[in-house]
């Protein structure tokens, strides 16, 4: 989940934990630990709810979870459910478009991710020769070390998550500037277990919706949530779509 620090996840799942004890879930936690093994956290059998990224909603998590909705967020680069990336680059460079940057360096957080890779393989792809774009490309674990590897000039461009972007220090948001953006896809998934019931599953969503749909836009501002949608299962096909087209464009790393 995005945080926006000093402790506004924690207040936000004070306020979620009593409204889905109302609603009949029992044995929740006080608290939630986000120190865990991520794979470990989506496939346990005691899940009731988890946010992931629709990459490996449709890799890893395909057939092993069930998809619950998408909280919406109004931010920049966001549409209703969607969202694309920004292809952000520092301040002070001249380049005005991705095409400028052919032959420097990208960072991007981790392969698995649908805004800072998958979505941005593709972008880059309508422009690759012989399968390459960049000079050099690395992992940095997180949106947030991307954003610092451009501002410190390790990177030249990386593509950030809308949300994320929008959460940074403004000192950060002041350092780098956007040139463009990437297609859009369905956003961060919220998943619960693969053997929940049915009935169970509508509970679930009937309270998320309640609650982004209302108490957290209200009570919880920092996180700019706007709403709360159950898309169809196909929806998400879009994002193995995005990584069919780097393929068959003979671009299947981000390079």
């Amino acid at each position: 989940m995005y945080d926006p620090g000093e402790g506004a996840v924690d207040g936000l799942w004070v306020d979620l934990r009593e409204r889905l004890i109302v609603a009949g879930f029992d044995e929740l936690p006080l608290t939630l630990d986000g120190s865990g093994d991520l794979e470990a956290t989506w496939l346990d059998s005691n899940l009731l709810l988890a946010q992931t990224c629709g990459y490996p909603l449709r890799h890893l998590l395909d057939g092993r979870v069930r998809y619950v909705g998408t909280p919406i967020y109004a931010v920049e680069g966001t549409d209703g459910p969607n969202y694309s990336s920004a292809i952000v680059v520092r301040a002070d460079n001249p380049a005005e478009r991705l095409e400028d940057l052919r032959g420097r360096r990208a960072a991007y957080n981790a392969v698995h991710s649908q805004s800072g890779y998958n979505a941005f393989r593709e972008t880059v792809s309508a422009y690759a020769e012989n399968g390459r774009f960049f000079s050099e490309t690395f992992a940095t674990g997180s949106h947030s070390a991307s954003l610092q590897s451009v501002i410190g000039g390790r990177a030249d461009v990386a593509a950030i998550d809308p949300v994320t972007l929008q959460l940074q220090p403004q000192d950060v948001r002041d350092a780098i500037k956007v040139i463009g953006w990437t297609a859009a896809a369905p956003g961060l998934p919220f998943i619960t277990v693969l053997t929940i019931s049915d009935s169970e599953l509508v509970k679930l969503r009937a309270v998320l919706a309640d609650f982004f749909g209302g108490a957290a836009r209200k009570d919880h501002p920092e996180f700019h949530f706007a709403g709360f949608e159950v898309l169809p299962d196909e929806a998400y096909d879009s994002i193995l779509a995005m990584e069919q087209r780097a393929i068959d464009r003979s671009y299947p790393r981000l390079a």
